[in-house]
């Protein structure tokens, strides 16, 4: 199973898209760019939502639900906003089909066509704010703290599971304020959210940054993000959150009654990750032979197999190791006990590999004279003999020690293949050859920022978060610059 993987030195794309098929992450689905995710893959998006979902509601939102449809009249309120995602919307046109007359099928009722055309949601910014301008009449309304877990379509012409396909899962948030400052502050707070996530559970080290005016969201008057580095040297955008200002209250009118009486237009953010964060977890950690998943995130946990010949010495295994098993449970630790006669023991373990169980218990008729257990590492491979009474504190200690180790051996191959250089010969030559983030001063002009990505096909992640001032000159054009940025080759 995992042997049969292309290699990641070989061709780190096909590898990928392997990894997540004969995991059985996800697959292509009949509708052109969509996928279908499978249930392991769902057990960790799930395994995601769950951990996600408590720390927001930690910072004090709540979650809701909002019309997948959207008025084309709405999108048109905001003009960025519109002209952002105007060339990835699916447009509803009709609402009706009918069978053709002359039997060759089905056809759009051409006399079904709708008053107004209705988008699928890209995101749901406009529907949202329509919304709010009812549920905001005072101060004492605000702030107002809503998440959405929902789908959204993006019409993308190139796909790859996970990373950019025309349907994907997300959450949005999307925050009202009476002040700028709160609003500021919520998106920060949502940048760090997001930031704590992805290191103390995905194992992801990130770093967290503004981005260019070129770069941000659509609408936005600043958007800060968490920037990851992939195993390729590529980095990958996990997640973003919005200053969103005063655009669209002023768009949808949604204005509220001060503790003065005045009336004032509201402060707005908004907020998201989604199933990218699959292809994150996949290409942060796995190797050659398969998945690594982090224990945090992990369907199974520890998979118990037992070696055995014959039913009877199988069915003595299976009622040696049910009471190991109901302890570990007990102990919020999630086991999968294969008693499967129809594949062989290294079927089973070529198996798990490949899905990234971070622990594996192997128990046979030996271990049973012993009482011992065979137990493996996914992260290094490693594997011990460890006494039976031991075997619980060596797991809880093995949870811990794997979710630490991978992150760290991610932070170690980030810390690598960042790179500070001071002309743009020196950039092309990195990036050619090294690839990661490459720290460099830039004038602060678009022009420039366009320019190197035309040339490169780098562009600008993120002015980091905690940027130190620095004067210095810009790579390409040689004008004043006041600190460096983050540049990459991107997902």
């Amino acid at each position: 199973m995992g042997k049969n993987l292309t290699k990641r030195s070989e061709d780190y794309s096909k590898w990928y898209n392997e990894l997540v098929v004969k995991a059985d992450l996800a697959e292509n689905s009949g509708v052109r760019g969509c996928m279908v995710i499978k249930p392991y893959g769902f057990a960790i998006w799930e395994k995601m939502q769950a951990a996600l979902d408590k720390m927001f509601k930690e910072t004090g939102h709540e979650n809701a639900y909002f019309p997948l449809f959207i008025p084309k009249s709405y999108l048109s309120k905001e003009a960025s906003h519109v002209e952002g995602f105007a060339k990835e919307c699916a447009v509803v046109t009709h609402y009706r089909l009918k069978n053709a007359e002359d039997g060759s099928g089905i056809i759009v009722d051409p006399d079904a066509k709708l008053e107004e055309e209705l988008i699928v949601r890209p995101t749901s910014e406009t529907i949202i704010w329509d919304t709010y301008r009812r549920w905001i009449q005072s101060y004492r309304d605000l702030p107002l703290l809503i998440n959405q877990w929902a789908n959204v379509v993006r019409w993308e012409m190139r796909t790859r599971l996970f990373l950019r396909t025309a349907e994907f899962l997300w959450q949005e948030g999307h925050t009202a304020h009476a002040t700028e400052k709160e609003a500021i502050e919520e998106a920060e707070q949502m940048m760090n959210v997001y930031a704590d996530f992805a290191e103390e559970h995905m194992a992801v080290p990130v770093i967290k940054g503004l981005k260019t005016e070129s770069e941000r969201f659509a609408g936005a008057l600043e958007t800060y993000c968490i920037e990851a580095l992939m195993q390729d040297g590529k980095a990958l955008q996990a997640g973003t959150s919005h200053f969103l200002g005063q655009n669209f209250a002023k768009a949808f009118d949604v204005k509220f009654a001060s503790k003065e009486g005045t009336k004032d237009f509201v402060w707005a953010t908004s907020w998201g990750v989604s199933t990218r964060l699959m292809g994150a977890l996949v290409m942060t950690h796995s190797d050659d032979n398969g998945l690594v998943l982090p224990p945090k995130l992990a369907p199974i946990q520890v998979v118990i197999v037992p070696i055995y010949k014959g039913l009877e010495q199988l069915d003595t295994i299976v009622e040696k190791v049910t009471p190991l098993v109901k302890e570990l449970r007990s102990k919020g630790i999630s086991v999968k006990l294969d008693k499967r006669d129809t594949h062989k023991p290294g079927f089973k373990f070529n198996e798990y590999e490949l899905k990234g169980v971070p622990v594996r218990l192997a128990i046979g008729n030996r271990d049973l004279e012993n009482g011992t257990y065979e137990v493996a590492r996914r992260d290094t491979l490693e594997k011990e003999t460890v006494a039976a009474d031991e075997v619980v504190a060596k797991i809880e200690f093995l949870m811990e020690d794997i979710q630490k180790n991978i992150y760290q051996k991610a932070f170690d191959y980030r810390k690598e293949h960042i790179t500070l250089v001071n002309s743009y010969d020196e950039f092309k030559k990195v990036l050619e050859e090294k690839g990661g983030f490459i720290s460099a001063h830039w004038d602060g002009t678009i022009e420039t920022e366009d320019r190197i990505k035309e040339e490169t096909k780098a562009t600008i992640r993120c002015i980091p978060i905690d940027v130190v001032k620095e004067e210095g000159s810009c790579m390409v054009t040689g004008k004043p610059s006041s600190h460096r940025v983050f540049f990459a080759k991107a997902y």
